[in-house]
């Protein structure tokens, strides 16, 4: 009525989504007054898992950047936070089992860190905003920065008969690789509350296994003859193994499909690719059909950066544009945008993140009918400028303006 607001909820985390709704329906007049419509509204997300990934390996991102990010999502109404913490670059998470891991593998191992307290406070901060905090460890490809923590735990390349002086992705060869994996990865399911661990998988070179000795034996005696697909598959399966053992479900990027792992009915593929093998939603009909539960991401690489109405792009995806039956349309269960990090750090992740990320939630969050271009427009343009009203420095869509303008604290 005209004197109260009411908002219903069967959950608390839907309680804060409608807080958030509230706070947008303040408007400003040319006068400069402030007022609300009397309204109604009815409201409830499309897909359950609506994800944004930030890459804090290729460049370190403070902790008070990743907790203002955890604050946008929660503007934005989106719920998971797919932290890709390690890779070839940099291993900045200190584990308190293998601390050389940190000390050897990070940039610097005093400022370039996230130590225990760091990652408890992001996982309480994120779920205070109703944010669930996925994180990512994978391998075998994308290791370099554990190797001089954990020696033995990559594959030396040779060049002839000679080691090249050179390291590959996890050897898989060795009883000791998986005595590492489960105590390190008893750890991480200690650590992180949430039911899932994401496993990586993506983009393993199996050129350095090919050239070691003792790599070509171990397939030998295994029977895998020269498919390098089956080495990988025996690892990653052995992998899954232990970390189901501690209670957790997994997701892996879609190669540990395409090399047909033999996975959990359970495992939940992110479809990364956008047209290798094929193109993205032929890989979600596939997946589907397979009967395994999928995540789109291809679409929505928010590091690549072009001139122009990029959100554009974005917003007209539409998740479920396969061929398939409702049953396999069903499997699909949201999205993540992703900020890989070769070319962003502090300087710049805010404004390439926002308000882009912002289609990418308006699409996991709205009906399949809210597709207009025009309207999106006008209501991103709108939530831009709300952004910059609460701090964040949030790039243009095109020319315009807001009332007030950002401005460097």
């Amino acid at each position: 009525n005209d004197d109260q607001c009411l908002l219903l909820s069967e959950t608390v985390w839907g309680a804060l989504r409608g807080l958030e709704t509230f706070s947008q329906l303040v408007w400003k007049s040319a006068e400069g007054t402030f007022f609300i419509n009397k309204t109604e509204i009815e409201d409830f997300p499309r897909f359950p898992h609506r994800g944004l990934l930030l890459d804090t390996s290729r460049h370190y991102l403070p902790l008070s950047s990743i907790l203002d990010t955890l604050d946008v999502m929660a503007y934005n109404k989106l719920n998971v936070f797919h932290w890709h913490l390690v890779d070839d670059p940099s291993f900045p998470y200190e584990s308190f089992t293998f601390p050389e891991l940190m000390r050897k593998g990070s940039y610097n191992p005093v400022t370039h860190i996230y130590t225990a307290q760091d990652v408890k406070e992001v996982i309480e901060y994120a779920r205070l905003r109703g944010i669930r905090v996925l994180a990512e460890f994978d391998t075998p490809g994308h290791t370099l920065s554990w190797g001089p923590g954990i020696p033995g735990l990559l594959t030396p390349c040779y060049s002839g008969s000679e080691p090249s002086g050179t390291f590959g992705p996890v050897n898989p060869s060795l009883n000791n690789t998986y005595e590492f994996m489960s105590t390190f990865f008893l750890e991480v399911s200690s650590v992180f509350p949430d039911f899932y661990l994401h496993l990586g998988g993506d983009e393993v070179d199996f050129t350095c296994w090919k050239s070691n000795p003792e790599i070509q034996d171990f397939m030998r005696k295994k029977g895998f003859g020269e498919d390098f697909k089956q080495l990988e598959s025996f690892y990653i399966q052995t992998l899954l193994d232990i970390v189901s053992s501690y209670g957790k479900g997994y997701v892996v990027w879609q190669e540990v499909f395409d090399n047909k792992v033999k996975i959990q009915p359970d495992t939940i593929i992110q479809v990364w690719r956008e047209d290798i093998p094929v193109n993205y939603m032929k890989e979600l009909e596939l997946v589907t059909k397979a009967g395994f539960r999928a995540l789109l991401s291809a679409p929505w690489y928010l590091n690549r950066i072009s001139y122009g109405p990029d959100w554009k792009d974005f917003y007209v995806v539409e998740p479920l544009a396969f061929e398939g039956t409702p049953e396999q349309k069903a499997l699909v269960i949201g999205g993540e945008a992703c900020m890989w990090g070769e070319y962003v750090d502090n300087t710049n992740l805010v404004p390439r993140l926002w308000p882009r990320a912002g289609a990418v939630a308006e699409r996991l969050w709205s009906n399949k009918l809210t597709s207009d271009l025009t309207f999106a427009y006008e209501r991103l343009s709108h939530f831009r400028c709300e952004l910059l009203r609460r701090g964040v420095q949030a790039q243009p869509l095109n020319v315009g303006f807001c009332e007030q303008e950002f401005e460097q604290t």
